[in-house]
């Protein structure tokens, strides 16, 4: 049969071509040699370019390359900086939480003996502000920077406020931007005081504003001489020539200056008296410490939180303990000549937690872009694999003809040049335009790595190929495995010893990728168990009618690859792609089930239950509210109760004792118990009998505080309203939902006796349900139960027919409902403790991760599956022949790739549990949860299993589609063209 010139390989090389790489022959020495003459110059069409030539031959195949390195190299790009963005956003959001008070520089020197005025205070900021700005900055707008005078003085003036016959007290201050935040009301602003002569009898006092609130709740105005008690040299006494308000005392300005928007209340034993501090002008700074005879200069610094950097915090630690106390604060010291200047600042401990957290978060930041890391580099060398397998003959071929493999690989160099560079180029600028961020190193770094590995891997593989056959050494694959299996072994001992990330330092890469190393594992022994297993389901497919079974099953078992490349067992990559792909989808997995249980049962802990409503102080829930409660859709269990916090034991080792007291429902309390984990307690244990006499101690419910007071028999319980009850204990149990802390003393009683011996106990103050409640629907109810133009709970008000009056809009200052009765849900909770921006920055990187693992897992399949396509197409051609339906045809391609994808499933469905076994143990989730939690990640299947199968029926349905798109054409073409092979 005559191959028509059409069916030329594109690849193939005339027989009168040479190849550029070829070495001339040898010139013979016996040979005269003739003198040269000029060379004329070559007529005709110059050799087309190599590189252009191939790119041409196979456009698709270049545009597929180009789309993977793309993919490959925007992923690596954009994860580094992903990372860098939320770490930076969860250090801004903490420090932001932590106040301005926390996230500032304060400075302090006491107030000089002669020459102080604002221009001196300025100067010395000026100083302060100049040796920040390198890891840190300080909001200049936001510096509050002045005098105070350090003891506030008692006012005498008879006309004052004096509750508890305790007289105001004064402070001075000197905020020089306090105008700019307040409205002047009433009078003018401070100026200096007159100065009198030298020796004069009379002291003019000193010209002071106050707050109007702060002078309503003193009894000053405008005009008023309020003097204080003289000291040695006198004290001066204050005029108050203005009154103002203040804007907003929100304002992060009034931190630190409680006393000036407002009076504050100070607690002296039983009594309490008020205390207001005064601004006054600049001109009456020097004689600011006459008042309380001592004052002090103050600057506090705002640090610019929005501009500080998670990767650089360590230098900026640094640099702010140097400023604290170090060699920048001894250069301030000696700059502005204040040898007593002092800094003080939290941020170095803020910072330090901080770093905690990232190290607490890191194991679930960094598992899932180790993954997908792991199986793209899979991918990109199977995809040069495959792409070295297709052209074997050319380049076997071109070796033949003279070319050296240098030469050749060179060139396969050029053609992933001209293929790679600009996608990866392309990659790397898009993900620094989607993802700002200061850093650009790392993602430059990582770029650079993953596009170098796309460039290097099909010349690397064609150099392999193109390398003399060595003699086989069966000792090369087991000592290969057994390293693997060490560093496994390695890591995970290592992990249980010291956890993913050890405390005090960074996550060790071993550590992080100790999951990849189970995966590589189980991949490793899986390669070896699947082709012998399913050569087994062969032989047995075999005994049986029909053919699609068995010769699926035996091509599975036998491997497929690049015609006369002697495959005899399936390709490694792929399966070590989908294990590694589902191994750290399904350890992800798990441990944020972990994080949602733990978070729901801390929520749970928390309220007391899925929700709660509560009653202040002593005062009872409105009648029917908790029966209506417990009526609402999606509740499933309602528990009213009864606590007294102020109830006494009587008749232990310490005679009394302090103790909570619970009169509630047994069965419904020990439902609650259950649920939540809290001391569970079988509820017949509260049970009374019917024969018991009237003065039988009642059956109790003991904490485990409760048990360390000692004593033992029965006690006595007197309630806080009065009465006591005689009570044995039944029980100790080790939390309790109503009270869950470790260390409270609690006794539960039964409704019903107790309730009849408690006064008060048969009207609820707590009310818990179980089930998921509605927020909104449940706060709703609480607000129609209030009654009317009442903020505390009270009786609604009778008319005078005897009638109860309606319900009316709450009166003016009236509580709103959710704070007479707060209302908590467990689901709120759970947001709340969500709601870190560390904790959704590593969850969303994490799930980011999982899909793009996901998508490189399934390209591996796919690559395999094409590289397979015109073997499988003329086997099918001839099949097709010999009467094969379509339909046997597509039963044929699943039978050949399924087995290789189940066992990839179930093998990484093992490995991730095996992992989440001997790693868990060792994974601290509780900055992951948002509060304290035991150490420990729980396997539970449905994670697992998820991950597991829905890779699985996603690689499925492409091999499924593949083979209904792109089969047909193939067999079309091997039907009309013949086997060429």
């Amino acid at each position: 049969m005559t191959t028509p010139p059409s069916a030329t390989p594109p690849s193939a090389t005339p027989p009168s071509a040479t190849p550029p790489s070829a070495t001339p022959p040898p010139s013979d020495p016996r040979t005269p040699t003739a003198p040269r003459t000029p060379a004329a110059p070559r007529s005709g069409p110059r050799p087309a370019p190599w590189v252009r030539t191939r790119l041409r031959a196979a456009p698709l195949g270049t545009l597929l390359a180009a789309a993977l390195a793309f993919v490959a190299v925007l992923l690596a790009a954009a994860l580094p900086r992903a990372q860098d963005r939320g770490a930076d956003q969860a250090l801004r959001s903490f420090l932001n939480d932590s106040g301005p008070t926390r996230t500032s520089l304060q400075a302090t020197a006491p107030a000089p003996a002669s020459g102080q005025s604002s221009q001196a205070l300025d100067q010395t900021l000026k100083s302060l502000l100049a040796r920040t700005g390198n890891t840190f900055h300080v909001e200049a707008e936001k510096v509050v920077h002045g005098t105070r005078t350090n003891k506030r003085q008692p006012l005498l003036n008879p006309e004052l406020s004096r509750p508890h016959r305790l007289p105001p007290e004064m402070s001075l201050l000197y905020v020089q931007q306090a105008q700019d935040h307040v409205k002047l009301e009433e009078g003018r602003w401070p100026t200096g005081t007159p100065r009198t002569s030298a020796g004069a009898a009379y002291a003019p006092p000193l010209q002071v504003a106050l707050s109007r609130q702060a002078a309503e709740t003193i009894g000053a105005r405008v005009g008023s001489v309020l003097a204080s008690a003289p000291l040695v040299d006198g004290t001066p006494s204050v005029e108050v020539v203005g009154l103002f308000s203040v804007r907003d005392e929100t304002e992060d300005f009034w931190v630190g200056l409680d006393c000036l928007p407002r009076a504050c209340k100070k607690v002296v034993g039983e009594s309490y008296l008020w205390e207001a501090d005064a601004l006054i002008g600049a001109g009456d700074l020097d004689r600011m410490d006459l008042w309380g005879h001592d004052a002090q200069d103050f600057w506090r610094l705002p640090v610019d939180v929005d501009r500080l950097r998670a990767d650089r915090l360590d230098a900026t630690k640094k640099e702010i303990a140097s400023y604290v106390a170090g060699p920048t604060a001894a250069t301030l010291s000696f700059e502005t000549r204040r040898e007593r200047l002092r800094t003080t600042s939290w941020l170095p401990e803020l910072f330090e937690q901080a770093h905690e957290r990232r190290q607490a978060a890191a194991p679930l930041a960094l598992i899932g872009p180790a993954g997908v890391g792991g199986v793209a580099f899979v991918v990109l060398c199977l995809a040069g694999a495959l792409a070295a397998d297709r052209r074997d003959a050319e380049l076997r071929l071109m070796l033949a003809r003279g070319g050296s493999r240098s030469a050749i690989v060179g060139r396969l160099l050029g053609e992933g040049a001209v293929t790679v560079l600009p996608a990866a180029a392309a990659a790397t600028a898009l993900a620094v335009l989607l993802l700002p961020t200061p850093r650009l190193a790392p993602a430059l770094l990582s770029a650079a790595t993953v596009a170098l590995l796309a460039l290097l891997a099909f010349p690397v593989r064609a150099a392999v190929l193109l390398t003399p056959a060595r003699p086989a050494g069966r000792w090369r694959r087991p000592v290969a495995e057994l390293l693997v299996l060490a560093a496994t072994a390695a890591a995970v001992v290592e992990v249980r010893r010291r956890g993913v990330a050890p405390a005090g330092s960074d996550p060790d890469p071993l550590l992080v990728a100790s999951p990849l190393l189970l995966a590589l594992c189980g991949a490793l022994l899986l390669a070896r168990v699947q082709p012998v297993v399913t050569g087994w389901f062969a032989r047995v497919a075999g005994r049986r009618s029909g053919l699609v079974g068995f010769l699926g099953l035996a091509r599975a078992a036998r491997g497929s690859g690049a015609r006369g490349a002697g495959s005899s067992s399936p390709s490694v990559l792929p399966m070590v792609a989908l294990l590694l792909a589902i191994t750290t989808g399904g350890f992800g997995a798990a441990v944020l089930q972990s994080v949602e249980s733990n978070r729901l049962g801390v929520a749970r802990l928390t309220v007391g239950g899925d929700a709660a409503i509560s009653a202040f102080g002593k005062a009872n829930l409105p009648d029917g509210l908790a029966k209506a409660a417990g009526e609402l859709p999606g509740v499933r269990t309602s528990v009213p109760l009864w606590i007294d916090h102020d109830s006494a034991l009587v008749g232990t080792v310490q005679r009394s004792s302090q103790v909570n007291l619970i009169v509630v429902e047994p069965a419904a309390y020990a439902e609650l118990s259950r649920v939540l984990g809290c001391g569970s307690f079988d509820p017949a244990l509260l049970a009374t009998g019917g024969g018991e006499s009237a003065d039988a101690p009642v059956p109790a419910l003991f904490s485990s505080g409760v048990a360390r007071l000692g004593g033992s028999g029965t006690f006595t319980v007197q309630p806080g309203n009065g009465g006591e009850v005689r009570v044995r204990g039944a029980a100790v149990i080790d939390c309790t939902p109503a009270v869950p802390a470790a260390d409270a003393a609690t006794v539960v009683l039964p409704a019903g006796r107790a309730t009849a011996l408690v006064g008060g106990s048969d009207r609820p103050n707590r009310w818990f349900g179980l089930g998921p409640v509605d927020g909104d629907r449940l706060r709703a109810l609480v607000r129609s139960a209030l009654p009317p133009e009442s903020a505390p709970p009270a009786a609604p008000p009778a008319d005078a027919a005897g009638a109860s009056a309606s319900p009316a809009a709450p009166a003016p200052g009236a509580q709103p409902a959710d704070e007479v009765y707060p209302v908590r849900t467990s689901s709120d909770a759970v947001a709340e403790l969500g709601a870190d921006p560390l904790q959704r920055s590593a969850e969303r990187l994490f799930w980011a991760s999982v899909a793009g693992a996901a998508g490189f897992a399934l390209l591996a399949v796919l690559l395999t599956l094409m590289r397979t396509v015109p073997e499988r197409a003329a086997l099918l051609a001839r099949l097709r022949t010999m009467g094969l339906r379509r339909r046997q045809g597509v039963a044929l391609i699943l039978a050949e790739t399924l087995p290789q994808t189940l066992a990839a499933a179930l093998g990484g469905a093992l490995v991730a549990g095996a992992a989440v076994a001997l790693l868990g143990p060792a994974m601290d989730l509780s900055t992951l949860v948002g509060a304290s939690v035991p150490t420990g990640v729980r396997l539970t299947a449905g994670p697992v299993l998820t991950q597991a199968l829905g890779l699985a029926a996603l690689v499925a349905a492409a091999v499924l589609v593949e083979a209904a798109t792109s089969g047909r054409r193939q067999i079309t073409t091997e039907l009309r063209a013949g086997d060429q092979r």
